[in-house]
């Protein structure tokens, strides 16, 4: 391919050439995969298994009520709403509805979708709404008041941008948004950091800090816990760099950094500072949590309590607090462990917190650390509907919700594999399927390998109604640049070496092929995002081991994913294309540079994205339709003109967007039935 692009018309997201081009592409995968009364039948109950009343409606603890939001068939846009912990126990809680996003969106004629609250404690009275237009990342903020139900005249209030706020107090906010040239980075955040007080004009917000033009991002938040007031910044360097800073009481005096080092991860509550450092550190390994006295801490103490140690088969998943205790999470093998850790003069107490079975995944979702010692946490397994726990920490436990098993499970095994990969690294999967098919079958195959984001066990009533009612077996791989082994398994695939990444799909592809589960032709794989990339770096690496490929919202353009809009941010992930030392490896990598019109026959491509995807353009799709066509590869593509980077903003799109996607695989790796 030539240095000159001839499909950059297609990265004007709304011009009216591209808008037509793509509606001509909508309309050719629309005729070719929805006209069958099979796709109605997989859409519907698609929509089904996503309206469904028996879903966890998950939630947050603010004060005496539970939060939560929910969307249904009834409530396309969703209702914000809450109830009471005595109501939330019973099988029909009664809901208080605070907000109803349908009603707004009509009433103001804009297609809202819900992005989040922050409440202010502790009265709990008041809200910031972010709203956003169609699923974009940027989003307005409205003060909402939650005894009055309605939004407060005259209150603080955001027009669209990627904006980042918090409460101080009933008059004062920490606010970042575009207040013009220069307040934002290159890939849209906020570089400054203004302490906002009701009244008076977003633009008079009084300056605190601002990061450099290079950065990332900054933003600033309140510490509210009684006893324990503080404030701090958070300068984002890059992706995988950051300072913690501690503003001191006095506003003239500068903000004192918290010397960890940049790459690691810290985080204070109550009296201890946390840290998960990603390089070794003070004699510890990479991927270990230590805690400090955060006053000793600050004043040169440099002795750590050690929480949590890493070993080539476990890793740190994630760690909660509660008032006195702290939940920690590691896995072993992708599988989930937790324990309750509790602080006392003679050192740190740890006992296990049971009820997670093997092969299974578990995470905290809500606690309420500066209030009481109750938490929620989840356990999730492929075959497994999730289940909603309920304790204090120290005291019983509870299981207040869960999911319907909405698809038939008898006769089906989950099963772990690890594959060799082509430097002999150990590459872990999970396969789910028949547990006494003769032969191979169609098989599809999930990844992501990337930003520390791990692959784990989890039931998804939507791939079970699927593809596994049907037949099929469903497989997902823990590849290098995820977190399933912690940092070190991340920093494997980083940069240059995200070949390691590729290799270690295509060799859990083959270890599939070698031990009969499926063949190359009946073997289907599917990613979003980088996972996007992925999946585009296999049809173009290793088109001869896959019979179809399906790509949401994916990065594929690795040349220009730094000039469109957040790609920029990417830039310590992947690699920086205006650089000599990267280019290179960067367009080996790149999908779109490397589609050839010789060589071997493509498998199939679906490629799917979102029109409002502020986050991954949606050039990155259709440019590489638009070459795959020129070059007459196969490949389908459709775009929503909504949605966002999730791809869909309601339970419609979702299911049209599973019923395509499937459609697509069984048809194309099940050729005879």
């Amino acid at each position: 391919m030539s240095d000159e692009d001839p499909y950059l018309w297609l990265e004007d997201v709304s011009g009216e050439a591209a808008l037509a081009w793509v509606r001509e592409r909508n309309a050719e995968t629309v005729e070719a995969l929805t006209g069958t009364a099979g796709f109605k039948v997989l859409e519907q109950e698609m929509r089904e298994v996503l309206d469904d009343d028996g879903r966890i409606p998950y939630v947050v603890r603010r004060g005496r009520h539970l939060y939560n939001f929910w969307q249904d068939a009834d409530h396309v846009r969703g209702l914000w709403r809450r109830t009471t912990l005595e109501e939330y126990r019973t099988e029909r809680p009664a809901w208080e509805v605070l907000l109803d996003l349908d009603a707004l969106a009509e009433a103001e004629d804009e297609k809202w979708a819900w992005a989040g609250s922050g409440v202010l404690a502790p009265e709990h009275r008041h809200a910031l709404v972010m709203l956003s237009r169609d699923g974009a990342d940027a989003c307005v903020v409205r003060e909402f008041d939650l005894e009055a139900l309605e939004f407060v005249e005259d209150g603080f209030t955001v027009e669209e941008a990627k904006t980042r706020i918090g409460w101080i107090d009933h008059d004062q906010v920490w606010i970042g948004t575009d207040f013009g040239p220069g307040s934002m980075s290159a890939s849209g955040y906020p570089l400054q950091v203004r302490r906002w007080r009701r009244g008076t004009p977003l633009a008079a917000a009084e300056p605190v800090y601002e990061g450099r033009p290079t950065d990332l991002s900054a933003t600033a938040w309140h510490d509210d816990t009684p006893g324990f007031e503080r404030d701090f910044v958070h300068r984002q360097i890059d992706f995988w760099n950051k300072e913690l800073f501690l503003l001191p009481e006095d506003p003239a005096g500068p903000p004192v950094k918290i010397d960890v080092p940049d790459d690691a991860g810290a985080s204070v509550h109550r009296e201890w500072l946390t840290v998960t450092p990603k390089t070794p550190w003070l004699g510890h390994p990479a991927g270990s949590l230590l805690a400090f006295g955060f006053e000793a801490f600050l004043a040169g103490e440099r002795e750590a309590e050690v929480l949590f140690t890493p070993d080539e088969r476990t890793a740190l998943s994630g760690y909660s607090w509660t008032r006195n205790h702290l939940i920690l999470g590691t896995r072993a093998d992708v599988s989930s462990r937790m324990e309750l850790l509790t602080p006392g003069p003679g050192g740190w107490q740890r006992a296990p917190l049971p009820g997670v079975p093997p092969l299974s995944t578990a995470s905290v979702t809500s606690t309420d650390p500066d209030v009481s010692d109750e938490y929620f946490h989840l356990v999730s397994g492929f075959l497994q509907p999730s289940t909603l726990h309920r304790g204090t920490a120290g005291g019983d436990g509870e299981s207040v919700k869960q999911s319907p098993a909405l698809f038939d499970t008898a006769g089906l095994t989950v099963r772990q594999y690890f594959a060799t990969s082509a430097d002999g690294t150990r590459v872990p999967y999970f396969v789910v399927g028949p547990e006494d098919r003769p032969g191979p079958g169609p098989t599809l195959l999930y990844g992501y390998g990337g930003f520390e984001i791990s692959m784990v066990p989890q039931y998804s009533a939507l791939t079970g109604r699927a593809w596994l009612a049907r037949g099929g077996t469903y497989v997902v791989a823990g590849i290098r640049g995820g977190h399933e082994y912690g940092p070190d398994w991340h920093r494997a695939a980083l940069g240059a070496h995200r070949v390691r990444a590729y290799e270690d799909f295509a060799a859990v592809a083959r270890d599939l092929t070698a031990r009969d589960i499926t063949t190359p032709a009946q073997l289907g794989i599917e990613g979003g995002s980088n996972g996007g990339l992925l999946m585009g770096a296999m049809l173009t690496r290793g088109p001869e081991l896959f019979g179809a490929v399906v790509a949401h919202v994916p990065l594929l353009d690795m040349l220009r994913f730094h000039k469109l809009l957040a790609g920029s941010s990417w830039i310590a992930e992947y690699g920086d294309p205006d650089s000599p030392a990267d280019r290179p490896h960067l367009e080996r990598i790149s999908p779109y540079h490397q589609v050839r019109a010789d060589g071997p026959a493509y498998p199939p491509l679906l490629l799917l994205t979102s029109t409002r995807d502020d986050r991954v353009h949606p050039g990155h799709a259709r440019k590489m339709a638009a070459r795959l066509r020129e070059f007459g590869h196969p490949v389908l593509f459709h775009e929503h003109l909504g949605g966002g980077h999730a791809g869909a903003t309601d339970h419609r799109q979702t299911a049209f967007n599973e019923a395509l996607v499937h459609t697509f695989l069984w048809e194309r790796l099940t050729p005879s039935n």
